[in-house]
């Protein structure tokens, strides 16, 4: 990003020194900050995962509205969740919703306008984005509402995006309340515990870093934790709240034994490397889209190229052989771009994915900055399951994450399948038209193995799978019954009170899709928990929860 900024700026003053606008001197920097600030080209996840930003990750995603499906909240429901079931939420999706595409807004059972966070369709496609979406009607898939009432099918992804810049969770919900005498937000905070009385077993407040300087901070009622599926099973093992054993390893005196704090990790990941070139000019290429009418039609009217999200388009949801087909839950997710891993040249996207510079050089030197599109398929509902424990007592140290990524045979299999169902788009008639054609180079590591057979795809997918940053599930929700449950269905933590959790941790199972809508959506049900346990109905007023409205 540097790079481009600097590129950017030099073309604007190169063109008014020309002009003889030098007196605008201040343009260049100008155009670049709004470039920077409201737009990364390359990977926006490309950052350190312990980045402190007003908004969280929804500063840095790829903006993709997805809410899940019906089954995972049922499920979460019969679980032993009260209160969490597919119908029972669905008014907390809609509470915060601003739906910006008049077609969908029509539908008032699962959507919504006049909310705080603003949902529309991607101001600017490639001809690829609708090619996709037909491939898949080609397929036999419905073009439907993925966010309505069934997910199986293909769509144009739908993005938190207002007017063509983000809109992050701190624009949408920060930013309005942020005159309120009651809010102060502390920048620069580093959380180190929670406090708690260890006789009572109750948190009375937080303690925390700023600028060297070690403070205080109480609460009358509760403690609200949100730190994430990482950080917050860390803060709580810092507080002495987790697996008895480990936090005694450490030093750590136990407070309240919670053995589920830290378990559960679960993500998303998804097979990279399916590269399909085209034969016409009509993909995301960065050194194409990357120039100075790009950049100013971006800065001063949202529109243009640079509203593009990493050129994900499309979307599709589709089953493979272990899923129930005749059942609405599928089990892989298409992320359809008309852009893949070579398409900036093997710069940022290559040390995103993770990948050597020899991997990229034998896979897509031939292609590198060629018209293309990518499928990354994503597992859905992952078997897979990990951990995060404290590598140190000290707060400022990084805690440990154990992954365990494809552990399962079950997730290695269904990622296999879907590569199968991802190369067999590319056989459509709706993409043959561009002269679409997979890029068949043998995957490095895998060249041992007879070409495209399924133990083939299986080393693939063992190769080149990158997270898609969906970790969650490591304070999971559920009843008492369940030893590893470290929260009730009030988000309240079990065996201690005056705290809750509310942040993707709290997830039993993951959703089947890409998680920022669902953790805004617990954040919105949570905000109504809190109101029911402190303020007497009479006084809620306009503050009645989403619960009480009807859904029809």
């Amino acid at each position: 990003m540097v790079a481009i900024s600097a590129a950017i700026t030099g073309a604007l003053k190169t063109a008014g020194t020309i002009a003889g606008l030098s007196k605008f001197w201040f343009l260049p920097l100008f155009v670049t900050a709004l470039v920077y600030y409201h737009y990364d080209i390359f990977d926006p996840e490309n950052q350190p995962q312990n980045v402190k930003v007003l908004g969280g990750s929804s500063v840095l995603n790829t903006m993709l509205y997805i809410r899940g499906n019906r089954r995972d909240y049922d499920t979460w429901a019969q679980l032993g969740n009260p209160g969490w079931s597919y119908d029972e939420v669905l008014p907390y999706f809609r509470k915060s919703e601003d739906q910006r595409n008049p077609y969908l807004a029509r539908s008032s059972r699962y959507h919504a306008t006049g909310g705080p966070l603003t949902v529309q369709d991607a101001p600017w496609h490639t001809p690829l984005g609708i090619a996709l979406v037909q491939a898949g009607v080609e397929m036999g898939y419905e073009h439907r509402d993925i966010n309505g009432e069934r997910q199986t099918g293909f769509a144009l992804f739908q993005f938190t995006m207002r007017r063509g810049y983000r809109c992050s969770a701190a624009k949408a919900f920060l930013r309005p309340a942020r005159l309120r005498p009651n809010l102060h937000v502390a920048l620069h905070a580093h959380a180190t515990r929670l406090l708690l009385d260890p006789g009572s077993r109750r948190a009375y407040g937080v303690e925390f870093l700023r600028d060297g300087v070690r403070h205080t901070v109480l609460a009358r009622k509760e403690v609200i934790l949100a730190a994430g599926a990482i950080n917050s099973p860390q803060l709580l093992m810092l507080s002495g709240i987790g697996p008895a054993d480990h936090l005694r390893s450490l030093g750590i005196p136990v407070v309240h034994h919670s053995p589920g704090v830290g378990e559960n990790l679960m993500d998303h990941i998804a097979v990279g490397g399916l590269v399909f070139p085209v034969d016409y000019p009509v993909s995301v290429v960065v050194d194409r889209v990357m120039n100075l009418n790009a950049a100013l039609r971006y800065a001063v009217l949202g529109q243009g190229p640079l509203t593009s999200s990493v050129g994900l388009e499309a979307v599709g949801f589709v089953s493979t052989k272990f899923a129930n087909r005749s059942d609405d839950w599928p089990d892989i997710e298409f992320m359809l771009a008309s852009s893949s891993t070579p398409s900036d040249g093997g710069t940022q996207a290559r040390k995103a994915h993770g990948i050597t510079q020899r991997f990229y050089d034998e896979m897509f030197g031939a292609v590198t900055g060629k018209d293309m599109y990518g499928v990354f398929p994503m597992i859905l509902r992952p078997k897979s399951r990990g951990r995060v424990r404290l590598g140190s007592a000290d707060p400022l140290r990084h805690p440990l994450m154990f992954h365990n990524y494809l552990t399962h045979p079950h997730d290695v299999a269904v990622l296999r399948e879907g590569v199968k169902m991802a190369l067999a788009l590319a056989e459509t008639a709706a993409l043959r038209r561009f002269g679409a054609r997979f890029h068949r180079v043998p995957v490095l590591g895998c060249r041992h193995l007879p070409p495209f057979t399924d133990a083939y795809w299986e080393c693939v997918v063992r190769q080149y799978t990158m997270t898609i940053y969906h970790m969650s599930g490591t304070c999971k929700m559920g009843p008492a019954a369940d030893p590893l449950a470290v929260v009730d269905a009030q988000l309240r933590l079990r065996g201690v009170s005056g705290l809750r959790v509310v942040d993707a941790s709290v997830f039993p199972t993951i959703p089947s899709g890409n998680i920022n809508a669902p953790v805004i959506m617990v954040a919105e049900k949570a905000a109504d928990l809190v109101k029911q346990e402190w303020l007497p109905r009479g006084r809620r007023g306009a503050n009645h929860t989403a619960a009480e409205e009807p859904v029809t």
